[in-house]
C-alpha cells in the first residue's frame, strides 16, 4: 500500500502553520544532534578512557564501551517496531518522543555527576542517554509526514538533517574549545569542563525540541486495537510488501557500510598515525559541510528523484572505500571527510524521505519502527567486515574498503527496485495540498 493511497486522516497544517510545523520539526534534529556529536561520538569515549576508566586497561575499557552501544542499540531494536505500532494506534507519537527525549536529557545531565574511576555508573547512564536517543529518533522520523506531503517529503527532510549537522557541529566546537581551553571560560580544568559540556548538551537538547510539541500536530488514532498479535500480522504485512522489503534490506546493507564508516574513520586516522587535532578537525569539517550539502542533496532529490539521487550518493561512498587503499597523508583524510561530508547527510535524508513515499501514512510510526530497527541492527556486518580483513590482511586500509561490498549490495537492490506508480505521483500532484 502506497502514501499516496493512503492519506485519510493526515490532514496536513496549510500556510505559515505547516512553515512553523516544518521548521519545529527540523529544531528536533538540530537539539539531539548535539547529544551525537558531543557526547556519543566526541567526549564520552574520550573521557571513559582517561577519566571514569582510567585504571583499566584499554581493551577492556573498549569492550565494556562497546558492550553498552550494543546494548543501547539491541533494547530499540526490540521496542521499536512495537511502542511504532502502539503509537500509531493511540495516536501518541509526540508523547513517545517526549518520554524518550526526556530520558535522554536527564541521563546525560547525569553524566557530569559521575565521578572519577566510576564507569561502573558512567556506562549504563549513557546508555539510558543513548536509548533516549535512539528510540526517540523512530518518532521523529514517523512525524515527518504529519509536516509535510510527499512533494515536500526531500526537501523537509533534508533540512532536518542539515539542521542536525549545524546545530550539532556548533555545539560540538564550542565545547571542544572549552574543553581545550577551559581558561578561555573561567573553568578550571579540562574535567570540569567536559562535565559543563554534558550539562549544556542537555540543556540544548530539550530548549530545542519545545516548538515540535506546540507546532507539529499529532496523528489521530487509528482506532485498531494493540498486542502481540497485531504486532505480528504487521510485521507480516510489511515484509509482505516486496517493495518495502527490497528497499529495507538494500538500506540495511549501505546504511550499515555508512555507519561504520562513520564509527571507524577516527580510529583508522589514528592507525595511520595522524594527529588527534586532525582528526577532531576532520570530525567538525564532516558536520559544517553535510549542513549546506544535505540541503543541496534534497534539490537534486526533488529534480531527478529519490531513489537516482541516493544512487549518487553511494557511489561517491564507493570511491570513498577505494581512496582508502591509498591514504596515508592529513590532507588525503581530509579529502576523505569532505566527500563523506558531502552526501552522507543526502543519502540518509532522502532515503528517509523515500521510504516515507513508500508506506501507509496513518501507519507511518510502526512502518519507521521497523526502519529504525534495521539502522540500529546496522553496523553489525561491518565492523566485522571491517576487522576480520584488517585482521587477514593486515591492514586497516584493506579493512575500510572492505566495505565496498556492503555499498555495492546496497546500491544493486536500491537500483533494481521498483518505486510504485502511486508513490511517484504523490509526489507530482500533492504539491498543493
Amino acid at each position: 500500500m502506497s502514501s499516496a493511497a493512503a492519506t485519510s486522516g493526515n490532514a496536513l497544517p496549510n500556510g505559515a502553520a505547516r512553515l512553523r510545523a516544518q521548521r519545529a520539526w527540523a529544531l528536533t534534529a538540530w537539539a539531539n544532534h548535539g547529544f551525537v556529536t558531543t557526547v556519543l561520538v566526541g567526549f564520552f569515549p574520550v573521557f571513559l578512557n582517561k577519566y571514569w576508566a582510567a585504571d583499566l586497561p584499554g581493551t577492556r575499557s573498549t569492550l565494556y564501551l562497546g558492550i553498552t552501544n550494543s546494548a543501547a542499540s539491541l533494547v530499540v531494536m526490540l521496542l521499536a517496531p512495537w511502542l511504532g505500532a502502539l503509537a500509531d494506534r493511540r495516536g501518541q507519537r509526540k508523547r513517545w518522543l517526549g518520554l524518550f527525549t526526556l530520558l535522554g536529557v536527564v541521563a546525560t545531565a547525569l553524566l557530569a555527576a559521575v565521578g572519577k574511576g566510576e564507569w561502573f555508573w558512567a556506562l549504563p547512564v549513557f546508555a539510558l542517554a543513548s536509548i533516549g536517543l535512539y528510540g526517540g529518533s523512530s518518532f521523529q522520523d514517523a512525524l515527518l509526514v504529519q509536516v509535510a506531503n510527499p512533494h515536500e517529503s526531500n526537501r523537509v527532510s533534508a533540512y532536518g538533517y542539515a539542521a542536525g549537522y549545524l546545530g550539532g557541529g556548533l555545539l560540538l566546537l564550542v565545547n571542544a574549545v572549552m574543553a581545550m581551553k577551559p581558561q578561555w571560560f573561567g573553568i578550571a580544568d579540562a574535567a570540569t569542563a567536559t562535565r559543563i559540556a554534558f550539562v549544556d548538551v542537555a540543556l540544548w537538547w530539550a530548549l530545542f525540541t519545545l516548538p515540535l510539541f506546540r507546532y507539529v500536530p499529532e496523528a489521530p488514532p487509528t482506532a485498531e486495537p494493540s498486542g502481540w498479535a497485531e504486532l505480528r500480522a504487521s510485521i507480516r504485512q510489511v515484509l509482505g510488501d516486496a517493495t518495502v522489503r527490497r528497499f529495507l534490506v538494500a538500506f540495511w546493507l549501505y546504511i550499515d557500510a555508512i555507519g561504520t564508516l562513520q564509527q571507524m574513520a577516527v580510529d583508522f586516522g589514528a592507525k595511520l598515525g595522524l594527529p588527534t587535532s586532525a582528526l577532531i578537525g576532520a570530525l567538525l569539517m564532516v558536520q559544517f559541510i553535510a549542513f549546506p550539502a544535505a540541503v543541496i542533496f534534497g534539490r537534486i532529490g526533488d529534480r531527478i528523484g529519490a531513489q537516482r539521487a541516493i544512487l549518487i550518493g553511494l557511489g561517491v561512498f564507493m570511491f570513498v572505500t577505494c581512496w582508502a587503499l591509498f591514504l596515508e597523508t592529513i590532507w588525503q583524510f581530509y579529502v576523505m571527510a569532505a566527500l563523506v561530508g558531502c552526501v552522507q547527510g543526502g543519502v540518509q535524508s532522502l532515503s528517509r524521505s523515500l521510504y516515507s513515499r513508500l508506506i501507509p501514512r496513518e501507519r507511518a510510526g510502526e512502518y519507521f519502527g521497523f526502519y529504525n530497527m534495521l539502522g540500529k541492527f546496522a553496523a553489525v556486518v561491518g565492523p566485522l567486515l571491517v576487522g576480520v580483513t584488517a585482521a587477514i590482511s593486515g591492514s586497516p586500509r584493506i579493512g575500510v574498503s572492505s566495505l565496498l561490498l556492503l555499498f555495492v549490495a546496497g546500491a544493486v537492490l536500491l537500483w533494481t527496485m521498483r518505486v510504485p506508480d502511486g508513490a511517484l505521483r504523490a509526489a507530482d500532484t500533492h504539491g498543493a495540498t
